[in-house]
């Protein structure tokens, strides 16, 4: 997860929940990623790539990625240490899986909650969606993408491939970032979201 994904999270969303898409949303998500990744305090970027920082490269933006979704609780699951570029494994719960149709197919993404994350005041019901795809590797970055969601408050919610996002790792390879679970490796091309990194 990004730090302006926190920030967004705590002040006010990093994804479109329970309402209506618009082209806004995503355009806002670019200009506030844009701006985190060329602050010095905040980007991810080494100091070389910084200092020619103008843009992070996007897919256009796309209506028919902003997907509707039916959300699925899960129940009973037990916490595992997922896996990441490092050494490092952090302790995730399957918290709910969301399945929506794209390109004529049904599919699902499992969603995750971070153990230690969600006993952060404001990320009580923060979700992590990490994903791949068949633009992986080729478009976009090859470790795959991630989207951060809130709990929604109905059976439903706007998944918006818009706002999909690299890991730091994709920039520098001093982050540790969690690996996307082979369950969550999308069989379609999801043209959207940041694209990969280009030095």
């Amino acid at each position: 997860m990004t730090k302006l994904c926190l920030y967004f999270l705590l002040m006010t969303s990093c994804v479109v929940a329970q309402k209506d898409w618009t082209i806004a949303d995503s355009e806002n998500f670019q200009v506030e990623l844009n701006k985190q990744y060329a602050d010095p305090k905040e980007s991810p970027l080494n100091s070389d790539d910084l200092k020619i920082f103008r843009t992070l490269d996007f897919f256009p933006i796309n209506e028919k990625f902003a997907v509707e979704a039916r959300f699925e609780k899960s129940k009973n699951e037990k916490a595992f240490k997922m896996k990441t570029s490092t050494t490092r494994l952090p302790e995730y719960i399957k918290y709910g899986e969301l399945h929506f149709v794209l390109d004529g197919k049904e599919l699902k993404l499992n969603v995750y909650q971070n153990v230690d994350l969600i006993k952060k005041a404001g990320f009580e019901d923060y979700l992590f969606l990490p994903f791949s795809d068949l633009t992986s590797g080729k478009e976009s970055y090859i470790g795959g993408r991630y989207i951060d969601l809130r709990i929604p408050k109905s059976s439903t919610m706007i998944l918006d491939f818009n706002t999909a996002y690299n890991p730091y790792c994709a920039y520098n390879h001093a982050y540790s970032c969690p690996l996307v679970p082979l369950e969550n490796d999308l069989d379609v091309a999801i043209e959207a979201g940041v694209k990969k990194f280009h030095d």
